[in-house]
């Protein structure tokens, strides 16, 4: 879909708020600032659209590389998916193929395998590699 918008009103909002890439607390503390005042807003015109799209792309931009977050084990990925859909290592046992194989995974004393992985992967409808530890 593409935006129609006038450039010339675009241009005055530039001039007027001069976005530009994030590099303090500061600056990200006053673009979210104009993010909250341009969402509250009853009737955006296009143009606050756009600069909207491109403070929170800043915005997101800053915070990624200031505050990153912690990529999951393949454990914790694990615990977490059981925990979200209220899953017991009973009703695992069927996809990994043992109740004894679930419990040594989520006690730690085993990692999980490629075949376990696939399995898992497939019975949660994501990726395999949220299970496979990574060698870097």
């Amino acid at each position: 879909m593409t935006r129609t918008f006038n450039p010339e009103s675009y241009g005055k909002l530039l001039a007027q708020y001069q976005p530009k890439t994030i590099t303090t607390e500061e600056e990200n503390e006053k673009a979210i600032a104009l993010v909250q005042d341009l969402e509250h807003r009853a009737n955006r015109i296009p143009e606050e659209e756009i600069l909207l799209e491109l403070l929170v792309t800043l915005i997101e931009k800053f915070e990624e590389t200031h505050y990153p977050i912690p990529q999951g084990t393949p454990h914790s990925m694990l615990v977490h998916l059981m925990d979200a859909r209220d899953i017991s290592p009973e009703v695992l046992a069927e996809t990994v193929g043992s109740l004894e194989v679930v419990q040594e995974i989520l006690n730690g004393d085993r990692t999980i395998n490629q075949a376990e992985a696939e399995a898992l992967a497939e019975y949660f409808h994501v990726s395999a590699n949220l299970f496979l530890t990574t060698k870097g």
